[in-house]
């Protein structure tokens, strides 16, 4: 097991002198006085609290490394000689009309009415980093033309410059969420929603207060937390009034920037930015079930709930507490996580890896079923990128996992098509695209399939968007192919008789059969038949 060792990491701009390192410490094992660096020891001796964080911040967007015992590559994916389920009522399973472009990548997920998507993905949320705002365009639009949802992130309120506040403290206007609604909605065409996310800070603000009565949005999401960390959501700033503008909204901003030490050391050049907090949530049953019913009295149809990578007495009572609530969607988020913005060593150490998560998730889920409640649709995060990701997903989750959370692996698309865009502007591309041509139309295998749709709307459509829809296609057609050779021609359909692990470790953990048991009573029937 070959686990990731403290100390340098590319993500904090670090890096081991000495080709041999101690494992547990991460500290070279021959340490000169005199080192010119660049261990995360050494910059720290004169950046302190910088290097807890990856950077640069607003440019980059960071994921944990951490090898887990086990992870979703110790599962295997079962195919089969013979079958077809979830075929359309009156087709017949052959092999003129079971083939894999017939296979239905639609899920729906929901209590009573429900949201579809035409992919099992969605956006994780995109909130109030510098590199969720600045992209923000591309996300949205990219999102609304794939035909999934996409999640708005907490603070974005909060951070808006251009916030105007009434005499309560509460929103009066927040011009970058309208923009965000606003630009979603201009390609929304019926599958897939937008989810504004709340935290303490953004209930306080009345944020959804806002979203309602501004914009008409029927869901809103309640957070508990995320894979990424145990602590609540942050950013950085780079002046001293903007620290200074925050902390008066409320926020937690460190270090201080009401102190004039603080202020000295800015000044100096010692200080050159700010980090603003959110602040933690406190769980109990009966506030939870008082929100709940104040999101509902303002008119919300819809509640959603993200948690985090707790333990498992946490994610029982979000899996309970979503039951009896009955929330629309309850999305788990497993570490290490992904984000533009958190503790480094949080990422790599904290939390129960998505594997384990959804292991313990299943067990609840049955549970509650043995107790005749009904298990809320659930949604899994935390390190996927792949159509075979999706499927493990699915089917070790079935029937209870409706789609995957997809967070970094939506956001890339979205920057690789704008940055194309900027090369092809600036006769700049680079090899990697300009061998595929030098116009969109050349490089983006569906641009014309888009343009032929939206015909002069297509100008509206930056080539980010353009991005994330031809990768949405990659997944939908990956998982079509995987769903075809496993026989589920719809989503639906997806068993956890479809997986095997290839470990006796992780079929004691999921429950999924060892790959030298799966169909073993099976295939003696047919021998001794």
């Amino acid at each position: 097991m070959n686990l990731q060792r403290p100390n340098a990491n590319d993500v904090t701009q670090t890096n081991n002198r000495s080709r041999n390192v101690a494992p547990t410490s991460g500290i070279c094992t021959r340490c000169v006085d005199g080192c010119k660096g660049n261990c995360e020891i050494f910059k720290a001796t004169f950046r302190g609290r910088e290097v807890i964080y990856p950077g640069p911040f607003g440019e980059m967007t960071a994921g944990g490394d951490k090898d887990y015992p086990v992870d979703y590559s110790h599962l295997n994916i079962q195919g089969y000689a013979m079958g077809a389920k979830g075929l359309p009522k009156g087709i017949e399973g052959n092999p003129d009309t079971a083939t894999f472009p017939a296979v239905d990548t639609e899920t729906e997920y929901g209590w009573n009415s429900k949201v579809k998507l035409r992919v099992p993905i969605f956006t994780g949320a995109l909130g109030s980093t510098e590199i969720a705002r600045k992209n923000w365009e591309h996300f949205a639009i990219g999102a609304a033309i794939s035909g999934v949802t996409l999640v708005c992130g907490e603070n974005v309120c909060g951070i808006d410059p251009k916030l105007e506040l009434d005499s309560k403290g509460k929103i009066k206007k927040a011009p970058d969420m309208d923009r965000r609604v606003e630009t979603y909605k201009k390609f929304h065409e019926g599958y897939g929603e937008i989810l504004v996310q709340m935290n303490v800070e953004d209930t306080r603000l009345g944020v959804a207060e806002y979203v309602i009565k501004k914009h008409n949005l029927k869901t809103i999401e309640l957070k508990w937390g995320q894979g990424a960390k145990c602590i609540g959501g942050e950013i950085k700033v780079k002046s001293l009034e903007r620290a200074l503008e925050l902390k008066k909204r409320g926020y937690i901003v460190t270090p201080d920037p009401t102190l004039k030490t603080v202020q000295k050391a800015y000044k100096n050049g010692a200080i050159k930015e700010f980090e603003r907090h959110s602040r933690l949530g406190f769980v109990t049953e009966e506030s939870f079930f008082n929100e709940v019913k104040r999101l509902r009295d303002l008119g919300f149809e819809k509640i959603t709930l993200k948690t985090g990578a707790y333990p498992m007495r946490e994610l029982a009572m979000a899996i309970k507490f979503s039951s009896m609530a009955k929330i629309d969607l309850l999305t788990i988020d497993g570490a290490p996580g992904g984000t533009g913005m958190s503790p480094w060593r949080m990422m790599e150490e904290w939390g129960v890896p998505t594997f384990y998560l959804q292991s313990m998730t299943y067990e609840i889920c049955e549970k509650l079923t043995k107790k005749k409640m009904r298990v809320p649709d659930i949604a899994i995060a935390g390190g996927f990128s792949t159509e075979d990701h999706v499927f493990k997903v699915l089917a070790m989750g079935a029937p209870y996992v409706k789609a995957v959370c997809m967070g970094r692996a939506l956001m890339i698309p979205g920057m690789v098509g704008k940055n194309i865009g900027f090369w092809i502007e600036g006769k700049d591309l680079p090899q990697t695209v300009s061998q595929f041509g030098t116009k969109p139309q050349e490089i983006f295998v569906c641009y014309d399939e888009l343009a032929e749709k939206y015909g002069k709307r297509m100008s509206e459509i930056p080539l980010g968007a353009v991005g994330i829809y031809s990768f949405s296609q990659k997944i939908k057609v990956g998982l079509q192919q995987l769903m075809a050779g496993s026989r589920n021609f719809k989503v639906s359909t997806i068993s956890r008789k479809d997986i095997m692990t290839l470990t006796e470790e992780a079929s004691k953990i999921s429950g999924i059969p060892y790959v030298m048991d799966a169909y073993r009573e099976e295939a003696d029937d047919v021998l001794n038949g």
